[in-house]
């Protein structure tokens, strides 16, 4: 539930930000243009709050349906205008003018991907260092010659730190090429290429959650013995006759392999009376524990009472921080929006022609699930978040479709060659048309959310 209700909080913060963001480059361009701006509304439907201000009395909104919002122009298309304003129409303002005014809204997404990054790497990018775990025998990567815990310094040209860097540079290198070449560091400090072959593997590569495993490797995940550290006075490890110092090996005949395993399988028995082997000294004893239990968030978990302590150098030897200082962070923070929307159109465009799945169209489900998770790990995940999605609304916003801004750019610059508006009855059509397209791409939408939730 707690879960659930950050999710909700993340979601809408990120849309309200994002969208007065898109808006408001709209709006403060439409002003240096002098544009009468009638209303700037976060939200679509009926305003749930309203102010005027202003020597126009805009109206400033917030309305019922937080998936969007708009920003409402002095327009002839719209209703009579009065003389005295005609000046101050849309209609009325250069070609140049209103095709500023329509990529503001995009371009403000773009400004603001720039900044969040920005601030993004002078706060500190916490992450994992790019070293492979398991390798699959004959796959594509052990074909390649990667080996477990080799540790990726470049995706082709690009210099990599941390996984998320490695993943972006591996899709735009699989996007285009037959062959990835990943140069890697052994433990023994050694360095070298490995070529891997993923020529007519794209759209099982670029499926959702599929890039690991078709290349046959996944990240190392740092192994936590089941070794005790401490033992929680009066729990029922305690009274079982656990010592600091024992190493958990197997449970009711089933192997214990790391800390984490352990925890979840005394997770999932509270209340149970259960017998578990622990190694001390060499030797292996044999004890029984009642479990113990807690509820959290209505759920019934078992609690042992008994902590471990990571290996020392393990932080170390896993982590990786990307901090810049507030100069040097603006370029790595351009660099990053503009690897960002260029992966972003190529995807779209692959899209198009069938070479990359539509499961990975997104909808508000997936969004707010990625918002809430990202928001729960901090301050700088959160904000990677919102720049990924500002730079893919800003991208979606562009397309030449007729209901966004990329459309009635097209119009304008249509109008600009033809030297006259283009015909009622054409806009029509191209605004019907551009309906459906998007009531398709929300249709995918929902569809992969629905997928992915159940």
């Amino acid at each position: 539930m707690d879960f659930f209700l950050t999710s909700v909080l993340a979601f809408l913060v990120a849309i309200g930000v994002l969208v007065a963001v898109h808006e408001y480059g709209h709006y403060i361009v439409a002003r240096w243009c002098g544009v009468k701006v009638l209303r700037y509304s976060i939200g679509f439907g009926k305003p749930i709050w309203m102010r005027k201000s202003g020597p126009d009395q805009t109206e400033y909104c917030i309305s019922a349906i937080p998936l969007g919002g708009y920003v409402k122009l002095l327009d002839e298309r719209e209703g009579n205008v009065a003389p005295e304003e005609i000046d101050r129409a849309f209609t009325r303002k250069p070609v140049w003018a209103r095709i500023a005014i329509l990529f503001a809204g995009p371009g403000a997404n773009f400004i603001f991907a720039v900044v969040a990054y920005w601030l993004m790497f002078v706060v500190g990018v916490p992450g994992a260092q790019p070293i492979i775990g398991d390798v699959e025998p004959n796959s594509i990567a052990a074909r390649a010659g990667i080996q477990s815990e080799d540790k990726i310094l470049r995706v082709g040209d690009n210099d990599v730190g941390t996984w998320e860097g490695a993943i972006l540079y591996l899709l735009e290198e699989v996007l285009d090429e037959s062959v990835v070449a990943l140069e890697v560091e052994t433990v023994d400090g050694e360095t070298r290429t490995a070529l891997l072959d993923v020529e007519g593997r794209l759209s099982e590569l670029t499926e959702p959650g599929q890039l690991f495993p078709v290349l046959g490797m996944a990240p190392w995940k740092p192994v936590i013995p089941a070794t005790v550290s401490e033992v929680t006075p009066g729990g029922a490890a305690e009274a079982a006759g656990v010592l600091a110092g024992d190493t958990v090996v197997s449970a009711e005949g089933e192997v214990v392999e790391d800390w984490p395993q352990w925890v979840m399988w005394v997770r999932e028995r509270p209340g149970e009376t259960v017998t578990f082997v622990v190694e001390r000294d060499g030797e292996q004893l044999t004890m029984t524990a009642t479990i113990g239990e807690t509820e959290t968030e209505g759920e019934r978990i078992g609690l042992i009472g008994m902590a471990t302590e990571p290996p020392e150098g393990l932080a170390e030897r896993y982590s990786a921080l990307q901090r810049y200082g507030v100069v040097e962070s603006v370029m790595p923070a351009v660099e990053r929006t503009w690897d960002m929307a260029e992966l972003t159109v190529r995807m779209l465009g692959r899209m198009v022609i069938g070479d990359v799945s539509v499961k990975n169209i997104s909808g508000p489900i997936n969004i707010a699930e990625y918002a809430g998770y990202s928001a729960s790990i901090g301050f700088a995940p959160f904000l990677s978040f919102l720049a990924i999605v500002s730079v893919s609304l800003g991208i979606l916003n562009l397309m030449p479709v007729p209901v966004l801004d990329g459309g009635q750019i097209v119009y304008q610059v249509a109008e600009a060659i033809k030297g006259s508006p283009l015909s009622e009855r054409a806009q029509i059509i191209g605004q019907q048309i551009g309906i459906a397209f998007l009531v398709l791409i929300m249709s995918f939408a929902f569809y992969n959310d629905l997928s992915r939730f159940f």
